[in-house]
């Protein structure tokens, strides 16, 4: 005769009978998920789900992660609600939880999922700062390699990259538990103005003051998420790169591909809601990153976008010397003189990474053929450096539509009669920039201003020129729309 089964076994049934029927309830739902949203996006959110159990109306759900339960809270509870409606008349909404560590460690690798009762455990955080050293953490994120020599202590600050340094010393500064003011912050310039410089500056500080920083090309980005899906370890990649406190993105212009910018507008999004911190360099503003999702862009525009503007001079001549003190400690006599310096700054314009370039031409000069640095020596070292290309021939409409858009007036209010000051101001800047880049005269640009007389295009020339010699803004505003102009 056999033994009566033991208490035990008979839950140990139960059990099984109970999760046979929350895996027949919830195989349906999940097969929906799969084809309406697609292979990859089920595999990152839908894979580490699991229905606990069906009771007074409510489909009981539980998922592995805290931040799994708040983005399906967040995007996907109504759709499923719906679902489970459709195939469980009695089930009118949808409750999600976190499963215990305890049933992490024991749920079977498979689609469905059944763990016992979710017990709510407080997320821990490691406060081990994101590595920057060469050794491999395989349980972390590595990011791109940051220069060391890359540190706020050696980024020079002027007019032109006053407003963004500021901004990221306030995030490098920032203690942990203060509140976000600018996120993401965008900083957008050409080549060689410093973007990439400020942008590791601020990883440096903030992984010193014991935070978790990473910092990625979107090249990077791009190959890192590709080997993850390759690799069937994308919710993986995902919860490592949203369990940081800064996310420093560099050269977003360079993301490519609808499945890698999706991604990464969802991150940019699940850290943003989160109230942790994002920094962005391009080379041009939001909404002109043409090859990027509309939708990315729209939300990088809601942060803070800052331009690195050209170096002027005084920063040029600033950099120079920093860059000849440098090369003085390893060439004692490597000197150059203050007229020198003030004729590189003056000439070499475009970057800061020409600037590099003549102080290495002076210094391979002065060493190689032990020539005396002179202005005249400098004019030849530095012919290629110095471009002497033909001025582009503006014209007054363009003038007009560039600072009009500029000024964010229309055209039309330039060449109105109105006398507010949102467009006299405009009006005074397009009339003087027409004196100044033209080679029209006095009466033929009034004629171009709506008919006006030749005296008040001289009075509008004579206003900006005075205020230029005060109004540091205006000038730097002068600056940017002339070589907008040029370009």
């Amino acid at each position: 005769m056999l033994p009566a089964p033991s208490a035990f076994s008979r839950t140990a049934v139960s059990e099984t009978r109970a999760s046979d029927a929350t895996d027949a309830a919830w195989r349906p739902i999940a097969g929906r998920l799969r084809e309406e949203y697609g292979e990859d996006v089920f595999t990152s959110w839908f894979k580490g789900v699991a229905l606990e159990r069906l009771e007074d109306g409510v489909a009981h759900l539980s998922v592995p992660t805290r931040f799994l339960k708040t983005w399906i809270q967040a995007h996907y509870a109504e759709r499923i609600a719906a679902l489970f409606a459709e195939h469980e008349p009695d089930v009118g909404r949808v409750a999600i939880s976190v499963r215990s560590a305890a049933a992490k460690l024991a749920a079977p690798s498979r689609d469905v999922v059944v763990a016992p009762a979710p017990v709510e455990q407080p997320e821990t955080r490691s406060v081990t700062p994101f590595p920057l050293s060469p050794r491999v953490d395989p349980n972390r994120l590595q990011g791109s390699p940051l220069d060391r020599r890359l540190t706020f202590e050696t980024f020079l600050a002027g007019r032109s990259n006053a407003l963004a340094y500021a901004a990221a010393r306030q995030i490098a500064d920032a203690r942990p538990g203060d509140a976000v003011q600018f996120n993401p912050l965008v900083i957008h310039a050409s080549v060689g103005l410093g973007k990439s410089h400020l942008l590791q500056a601020t990883a440096h500080a903030v992984e010193a003051s014991g935070r978790r920083v990473l910092y990625l090309t979107a090249e990077k980005f791009m190959f890192d998420f590709v080997a993850a899906l390759k690799a069937q370890t994308a919710l993986s990649f995902k919860e490592k790169l949203r369990a940081i406190d800064l996310l420093v993105i560099d050269d977003l212009q360079f993301l490519q591909g609808k499945t890698v910018q999706q991604e990464f507008g969802h991150t940019l999004n699940a850290l943003l809601d989160g109230g942790q911190q994002v920094i962005v360099a391009a080379d041009r503003p939001p909404a002109e990153l043409e090859g990027v999702d509309e939708r990315l862009r729209s939300r990088l525009a809601g942060g803070l976008t800052l331009e690195l503007g050209a170096l002027d001079e005084e920063l040029r001549a600033k950099i120079l010397s920093v860059r000849i003190s440098a090369a003085k400690a390893v060439h004692s006599r490597f000197d150059v003189p203050e007229d020198v310096i003030a004729y590189v700054a003056r000439t070499v314009t475009a970057n800061g990474r020409d600037l590099d370039g003549a102080v290495n031409r002076l210094l391979a000069h002065n060493t190689l053929t032990g020539s005396t640095i002179t202005v005249e020596m400098a004019e030849t070292a530095l012919r290629d450096l110095i471009r002497q290309v033909e001025p582009k021939r503006v014209k007054i409409e363009d003038i007009q539509r560039i600072v009009a858009k500029h000024y964010q007036v229309s055209r039309a209010d330039v060449l109105s009669s109105r006398r507010t000051q949102n467009v006299v101001r405009p009006r005074q800047v397009a009339m003087y920039l027409s004196k100044v880049l033209t080679l029209r005269s006095l009466p033929e640009i009034g004629r171009r201003f709506g008919g006006r007389d030749h005296t008040t295009v001289l009075h509008a020339v004579r206003k900006i020129t005075e205020l230029v010699k005060t109004d540091g803004a205006l000038k730097d505003e002068l600056e940017l729309l002339t070589r907008m102009l040029m370009e």
